[in-house]
């Protein structure tokens, strides 16, 4: 089977037995046609996931000139370690796992801090960054938020600290699972859900200027966000 020409978007689609063989299997022809460094195979993929990689870097570092810089070299890396690309997960995990080290790796160089205070909160020069996202698949609220709601939206994911941010975008906007985050973060899932449920409680107040796409992105985020209290984590 060819790898190029099997990827297909399945962000935000109810997942199903189907669907989930399905992404298997395509997981498997991508990590094939990987190992064989199919060049159609790696122009489908950027095509496919540039607008996606671009938004989850931009939310991440504040920086466009960063989230650039380093969207360049998340594919220079697949490029060259491809091969390590098992299929096991899904292509899109593996993906943002790539881009958040590298912005992990550029943040430790600059400041020499911990990676505890790597994500800890943002700067002067984040918080103050207009947010513009490319043209691409839209995401679930997306489909019926009017401009000025994704920019308010956009607005309020900006003014939150990193950690809470990152997992509302990789939820919220690119539809991952709790266990896919997880293994992005590289962060058990309780502390997961502990982040989520604590960014949601953040960023609900933000929402209430933000129409009808903000109170169903809240009520949505919500739904999704509901665990015991017991299995909340003080970080």
């Amino acid at each position: 089977m060819r790898a190029a020409g099997v990827v297909r978007p399945f962000f935000g689609r109810t997942s199903t037995a189907a669907d989930d063989d399905a992404a298997r299997e395509e997981s498997l022809a991508v990590s094939a046609g990987l190992k064989r460094q199919d060049a159609g195979l790696l122009d489908e993929l950027i095509v496919l996931y540039q607008h996606r990689l671009m938004r989850y870097l931009l939310y991440l570092t504040g920086n466009r000139e960063m989230a650039e810089d380093t969207f360049q070299e998340v594919w220079m890396r697949v490029l060259v370690r491809g091969a390590q690309f098992n299929g096991k997960s899904r292509f899109g995990t593996w993906l943002f796992t790539i881009a958040r080290n590298l912005v992990i790796d550029q943040r430790r160089k600059k400041t020499m801090s911990s990676l505890d205070e790597l994500f800890e909160s943002g700067g002067e020069e984040e918080r103050s960054m207009s947010f513009e996202a490319a043209d691409g698949e839209p995401t679930p609220f997306e489909r019926f938020a009017s401009l000025e709601d994704r920019e308010r939206i956009a607005a309020a994911l900006l003014q939150m600290d990193t950690l809470y941010r990152e997992v509302l975008v990789l939820r919220f906007h690119e539809d991952l699972s709790l266990e896919e985050i997880a293994k992005v973060t590289r962060a058990p899932l309780s502390t997961v859900k502990s982040r989520l449920y604590r960014g949601l409680a953040a960023i609900k107040p933000k929402l209430a200027a933000a129409g009808e796409a903000g109170r169903a992105f809240a009520a949505d985020a919500h739904g999704a966000s509901a665990m015991p209290d017991a299995e909340l984590v003080v970080e």
